[in-house]
């Protein structure tokens, strides 16, 4: 099938991250990490907005209350779009200061799923955190340099390791803790860095390809699907948005592309938009 894949917001995001559909705007947020910029598109009306962060922010994301959770290089913050204020709200314990928060996730529950990494992208600093009702509990796995893509379907949780290019899963047990982690996919040499990640409504994962040009779609026993090919080479993570949830946004990036990569695709770091032909799975707010 065709995927019509589109630019529909010029924004040139040095790393670009984090897209989210929060139903209850009707619009599509985002982050820009190293701008430290908070976006916001509204497909409605084609309009955007921008909020300066005080730190690199790594994601946004709806709360339970009406209100936004942010996670920005030193913890957890309460973001209000009104006035554009990041309010404090919790830090994982040992959160080294040269780490920050990388890529989240909800689950059905309203825990967050975070994972922080080593900002140097050397030392194995980063790991997965669990945030619920104001606690935060560190899921217990081993630490990597960059942690990616947590990404929830069901009682399912997926976390990439992303220069060990191996995305995990494990159960998400009752009280929130994880069962053993078990390699759901390792992308092969020359395909690129599995960067974020989402589950669409068949429990299928959709991975993007940071140095891969596009995102795949894996079946839930880990199974290649299919590949959409995006003007970009960094791309680093889709959401499912629009009323119906049925089209895909990706996030991409310009960092780390020489002029001559800048020539070859002038559209890097835009937010882009195709038909992935399946629909996605609401976003459950977070009970902070």
């Amino acid at each position: 099938m065709r995927h019509d894949v589109r630019s529909v917001l010029p924004v040139q995001a040095t790393l670009g991250e984090g897209p989210v559909w929060i139903g209850r705007d009707a619009a599509l947020w985002f982050v820009d990490i190293k701008q430290r910029h908070v976006h916001r598109f509204d497909p409605a009306t084609g309009t955007a907005h921008r909020w300066d962060a005080p730190e690199q922010v790594g994601w946004v994301l709806p709360s339970a209350d009406g209100g936004m959770i942010a996670g920005l290089q030193s913890g957890l913050y309460r973001f209000d779009p009104a006035d554009g204020t990041f309010r404090p709200h919790a830090t994982p314990d040992g959160h080294p200061t040269h780490n920050r928060l990388n890529d989240a996730a909800t689950d059905s529950h309203g825990r967050i799923w975070f994972g922080t990494m080593d900002d140097g992208e050397s030392a194995d600093t980063g790991r997965l955190f669990a945030h619920h009702g104001g606690a935060i509990r560190c899921s217990g796995l081993p630490a990597v340099t960059i942690t990616n893509g947590p990404a929830v379907h069901g009682s399912t949780l997926y976390h990439t390791d992303t220069l060990g290019k191996t995305i995990w899963r494990a159960a998400i047990r009752d009280d929130g803790t994880l069962g053993p982690e078990e390699r759901f996919v390792t992308i092969e040499e020359g395909a690129g860095w599995p960067d974020g990640s989402v589950a669409d409504a068949d429990g299928c994962l959709w991975v993007a390809l940071w140095g891969g040009w596009g995102v795949r779609r894996y079946d839930p026993a880990g199974q290649l699907m299919g590949t959409v090919r995006l003007p970009a080479s960094n791309i680093t993570k889709i959401a499912f948005g629009g009323p119906d949830l049925r089209t895909a946004y990706a996030t991409s990036a310009r960092k780390g592309l020489d002029a001559a990569a800048l020539a070859e695709q002038p559209e890097a770091g835009n937010l882009f938009a195709f038909d992935p032909g399946v629909a996605g799975v609401a976003v459950t707010p977070a009970v902070v």
